[in-house]
């Protein structure tokens, strides 16, 4: 088959610290061209403040990585596939809402707003609006009309989109004279390549709205505008400025702008699908199937299950984030739940253990500079290792530490961003490795945690899908998880699945593929490994796993 015959879609994936694009063979799934953009601004710490929880981004992070991958991803590509793109689908984490004028422009791209964190991306890991949250779900249960955080698990989050705008427009007057409405990361950036910016006529992502912003059928989409204008007076009329439909991801937005199709050396007939969730098209790419749970498993985790809709009719599962038809899979429900930190709390006890020795390294005089750049490099990247490797080596039993893993609040069940983590048991003769084990166990616990809260409202598990940067790079930590579940887990071949699920929903956006069904089985790359659970010790993690629960109040 030449080349000319062939055809490419582009899946570009939004993380915390960068972006990703890869250039995808429709056909077989064979990924010729990738590239990764991290973003300046955010890797020097600009608009962020970890003690207050604030975590913000500049859109111009997301421009330039839009336009470099995609420009450097073709640029290894074999000669003729720019001509041969025919979509292009953008996932993102969430929520990550912004504040945008009448044009959909953000506030922070406006004159004399560059600078102003308000004005930009609120990181999904911004846990700055949790009194606003408190605010919501108080409200939602005593305000006279219908539960809308009922589609939400009941609980509705800091996390989220409706929070984090009550958050600034109760802080910031500025914001609230200029912002006219207010978009989501993959809205956003969707929109701008289609070059249909206008929050009024954008497509929404029906994965976004869902799940973060309460959008159901149900009320005619968003809650009533008469729960906002109870909930605070800076809401009072927001709801005209938004949105009443949604899109899912196997719909196109759009074609791609002259504009973009020029600076990417496009054609114009490019489609452009309606974006998603990381996790969501992750789950996509991953090939996750029925009740299968599919754990996305980077910083944090989020946890996708699918359910026929004949299937799970009206049940609701309490204490998850939310259920969305179409969210994942159109026609089908998509059910979300997941870990505020998983990855995150492997980083900090790293931080903690290194932050002092690397201090007093720089500012050694008895070794060169090359020498203390070369064992800083050799401490960051053994540390976790090797605590992985003694950690493995040690017995597990019914009188171990037991920690907490909330050290970026709680996510599932019941979403909490003011719970704090904690480590039960330490002694004289604690040492680092025995407290790496438990804050394992502890993120091994919050997954089971999930699987319980999906199995006692009735909605079953079969299996689990691993998926992201820890279940590649951790044994450890994977054959703990599948022995506190009790359960196989298998790991996604796809090095990319969040970028290859956006390349897929891409080919069923452009008609390549008549469905996602279709577009994982030309595209897909299967499975690479199985964990089994180790039964000599699956006993012994249900009683620290008990401890667990009763430490967080959960038993």
């Amino acid at each position: 088959m030449s080349n000319e015959s062939k055809k490419y879609t582009i899946g570009v994936d939004y993380g915390t610290d960068s972006v990703r694009s890869i250039v995808v063979n429709t056909a077989t799934g064979e990924i010729v061209g990738t590239d990764v953009f991290y973003y300046p601004r955010w890797k020097q710490g600009l608009y962020c403040n970890a003690e207050k929880n604030q975590f913000r981004q500049h859109p111009l992070d997301y421009l330039e990585g839009l336009e470099t991958t995609i420009k450097n991803a073709l640029a290894q590509s074999p000669k003729g596939t720019a001509e041969n793109v025919v979509g292009i689908t953008v996932d993102t984490t969430g929520s990550t809402p912004c504040a945008v004028d009448e044009k959909g422009t953000p506030i922070s791209l406006l004159a004399g707003e560059n600078e102003n964190p308000n004005g930009m991306f609120v990181l999904w890991k911004d846990h700055t609006a949790t009194l606003e949250a408190e605010e919501i779900n108080d409200l939602a249960r005593n305000w006279g009309g219908v539960d809308v955080t009922k589609y939400v698990g009941g609980v509705y989050s800091s996390e989220w989109f409706w929070a984090k705008i009550l958050h600034i427009l109760k802080h910031d007057e500025n914001i609230r004279k200029k912002s006219y409405s207010w978009v989501e990361h993959c809205d956003w950036v969707t929109g701008v390549l289609c070059g249909n910016t206008n929050p009024k006529t954008m497509k929404r992502s029906r994965c976004a709205a869902g799940h973060k912003a309460m959008w159901h059928s149900d009320w005619g989409g968003l809650p009533p505008q008469e729960f906002f204008s109870k909930l605070s007076p800076y809401l009072i009329g927001i709801r005209e400025n938004l949105y009443s439909d949604t899109y899912t991801s196997d719909t196109a937005a759009g074609k791609i702008s002259t504009e973009w199709a020029k600076k990417l050396g496009l054609s114009t007939q490019v489609v452009i699908g309606v974006g998603a969730f990381d996790a969501h098209l992750g789950a996509i790419g991953a090939e996750i199937r029925p009740y299968f749970l599919s754990k996305v498993m980077g910083t944090s985790t989020c946890d996708m299950l699918l359910a026929p809709l004949d299937e799970i009719g009206s049940k609701l599962v309490k204490g998850i984030c939310g259920q969305v038809d179409g969210s994942i899979v159109p026609n089908m429900m998509g059910l979300e739940a997941g870990q505020s930190a998983f990855g995150d709390v492997y980083a900090w006890f790293k931080n903690v253990l290194l932050r002092p020795s690397l201090e007093i390294i720089e500012q050694s005089k008895t070794i060169s500079f090359e020498q203390k750049e070369k064992l800083i490099e050799e401490l960051e990247s053994i540390l976790i290792k090797n605590l992985s490797e003694n950690a493995a080596k040690l017995p597990v039993t019914e009188h171990d530490l037991v920690a907490l893993d909330w050290l970026n609040g709680r996510r599932t069940p019941n979403a909490d961003q003011t719970v704090k983590a904690t480590i039960q048991g330490l002694s004289l003769a604690t040492d680092a490795t025995k407290i790496f084990k438990a804050l394992v166990e502890a993120t091994a616990f919050g997954a089971k945690a999930i699987v319980d809260c999906f199995t006692s409202e009735g909605v079953r598990i079969d299996g689990v899908i691993g998926l992201g940067g820890v279940s590649k790079k951790s044994a450890y930590v994977m054959q703990t998880i599948a022995n506190v579940l009790d359960m196989p887990i298998q790991i996604a071949r796809a090095e990319q699945a969040c970028a290859l699920g956006s390349a897929m929903a891409a080919a069923v956006a452009a008609r390549v593929h008549p469905n996602f069904e279709a577009a994982q089985k030309a595209m897909g790359s299967g499975f690479e490994k199985t964990y089994l659970p180790e039964k000599e010790k699956v006993y012994t993690y249900k009683t620290l796993y008990n401890k667990y629960l009763q430490m967080g109040n959960l038993a």
